[in-house]
């Protein structure tokens, strides 16, 4: 099944294990960690981080992108880059749900984007449920963000340091806080 399809598989179900699709879902997912493992192994400048990255999510990264090391994604074939898209060390992906960032966004250090969501139901603790993150064009997040599945961040929006964001954010705003809320809407 081509990563593109699964994707579109596992929205809005329950994905247990023992399941066909939970297996392959932590086969690809193994296979992704030997990648992330390599990449941060050592010291690459920004053209060989980005040969990586085109491995890890098997799409064409623009060379407008950088991607400071060390990165983390746990799966890595749903994440989608725009162009002049800066991330800055330390960041966490987990991308199984899907997670785009359009063009010139800025991912300050030790963010998280989280698509997956353990389930509720004590007896399906294992399981997942996954649900799409996109972060619009020109959008910043600072230090320490921590984006939850199924958010849309708006476009030029401004996530402040140490934020969690549970709820989509609007076009031209600056929020703040766990959980995050606005305070100032940019002109």
């Amino acid at each position: 099944m081509a990563n593109y399809d699964l994707l579109a598989k596992i929205q809005g179900i329950e994905i247990l294990p023992g399941s066909a699709i939970y297996d392959e879902i932590h086969l690809l997912k193994a296979n992704n960690e030997q990648l992330i493992m390599k990449m941060n192994g050592c010291y690459y400048d920004p053209k060989n981080v980005r040969m990586y990255m085109e491995q890890i999510t098997e799409r064409p990264i623009d060379d407008s992108v950088t991607v400071s090391q060390p990165f983390y994604t746990d799966f890595g074939k749903h994440i989608i880059l725009g162009k002049d898209i800066f991330i800055n060390q330390n960041v966490t992906f987990v991308d199984l749900g899907g997670i785009t960032l359009e063009d010139h966004v800025l991912i300050g250090p030790m963010c998280r984007i989280i698509t997956v969501n353990h389930l509720i139901d004590p007896k399906k603790r294992r399981g997942l449920s996954v649900a799409a993150v996109k972060i619009k064009e020109n959008a910043w997040l600072g230090a320490n963000v921590t984006i939850l599945p199924g958010v849309t961040v708006g476009k030029n929006a401004i996530i402040a340091a140490d934020a969690t964001v549970t709820h989509d954010v609007p076009d031209n705003v600056i929020v703040a806080g766990s959980p995050a809320k606005i305070i100032k809407k940019i002109s």
